[in-house]
């Protein structure tokens, strides 16, 4: 396994692991259309925030690391808003390395903690954030209505100092 920087022409292989790995579980937003038209990479966020994992030459997932808010006062806080493992390499400690990777890039930004956000019922990939350190800070209890329920928002966070 290798984790890489993200390129632009690793965009139809970041498509496959946002397609095969985008739930209800994993997101609030509205799910993605896939008729062909669907881009990874936007005019805002291009391949600098994303690292990408391979096994045997071929991506797995990606790991999305930004600026949590653009605000001076605010620099030192950076977030993990994008991740995922497809199936065929879950298990086998992409994820983990994903997320390590990702606190590696947050600590050469002179960042002081990392955060994310991860829906409530999504267990395995808060597993994998508890592994990495990442503990919860707080819970916005019924933040979303999805397939008809309602879904805790989990905030967790890791200091890098």
């Amino acid at each position: 396994m290798r984790i890489r920087p993200a390129r632009h022409d690793d965009e139809p292989d970041l498509l496959l692991v946002e397609q095969e790995t985008w739930t209800t579980a994993s997101s609030p937003v509205a799910p993605p259309v896939w008729d062909g038209t669907q881009v990874f990479f936007r005019p805002d966020r291009g391949p600098d925030g994303f690292l990408v994992a391979e096994v045997d030459d071929r991506v797995v997932g990606y790991v999305a690391v930004h600026q949590a808010m653009v605000e001076p006062a605010h620099e030192h806080v950076l977030t993990i808003d994008g991740f995922g493992v497809r199936s065929q390499a879950q298990g086998r400690g992409v994820g983990r390395a994903l997320v390590e990777a990702a606190v590696a890039v947050a600590r050469e930004r002179g960042g002081r903690r990392l955060t994310l956000r991860v829906l409530g019922p999504n267990v395995a990939a808060r597993r994998v954030y508890e592994r990495c350190g990442f503990e919860v800070e707080g819970v916005q209890v019924e933040e979303f209505l999805l397939d008809g329920r309602f879904v805790d928002d989990v905030l967790m966070a890791r200091r890098l100092d």
